[in-house]
């Protein structure tokens, strides 16, 4: 089994409850097993202005198939969830991204994992660094608590939410 990391974000509806909704259908992924969240995280959107603001987390799954086909279900999840890919970083019903596959490095068109941004997203660290403080980044070879420790202040607002 190999452990995988998703990050899970909403900004359309009940975004806590589309992320919730996320988690539980991953668990209908065949071969994968849920076993663990991060708390919920209110954050300013990245890259467009004007729209609403995010509710984020990150699910850790264990993971008996390849890094393509966990990716696969979790493009169907979205599919069928409604999530419609018109702008990039605009506002989606839910955006599931593979951050890390264990200790996998994958960079192909369709799938690059570890995340190519993770690094550089306090939305992804935070909840990160919550659930996974001592897992290794497999490029950078820092943990994610260091390199949340490390990240800039560029103005990227993270709020936790109350359970």
């Amino acid at each position: 089994m190999t452990t995988a990391y998703v990050g899970i974000g909403s900004n359309l509806g009940d975004g806590r409850q589309n992320c919730l909704e996320a988690i539980e259908r991953m668990q209908g992924i065949p071969s994968c097993r849920f076993t663990g969240r991060s708390g919920w995280y209110l954050t300013r959107p990245v890259g467009v202005e004007g729209q609403a603001w995010y509710v984020n987390g990150v699910a850790s799954l264990a993971a008996d198939i390849s890094a393509s086909d966990l990716l696969m279900g979790l493009l169907n999840i979205e599919a069928d969830m409604g999530r419609i890919r018109e702008e990039r970083w605009g506002p989606r019903i839910i955006d599931l991204d593979l951050l890390l596959y264990g200790e996998e490095i994958i960079n192909r068109r369709e799938l690059r994992v570890p995340h190519p941004l993770m690094h550089q997203r306090r939305f992804v660290l935070v909840p990160m660094a919550e659930i996974a403080p001592e897992v290794t980044h497999p490029t950078i070879g820092l943990t994610m608590a260091r390199l949340l420790e490390d990240l800039p202040d560029d103005g990227q607002e993270v709020f936790p939410i109350e359970e």
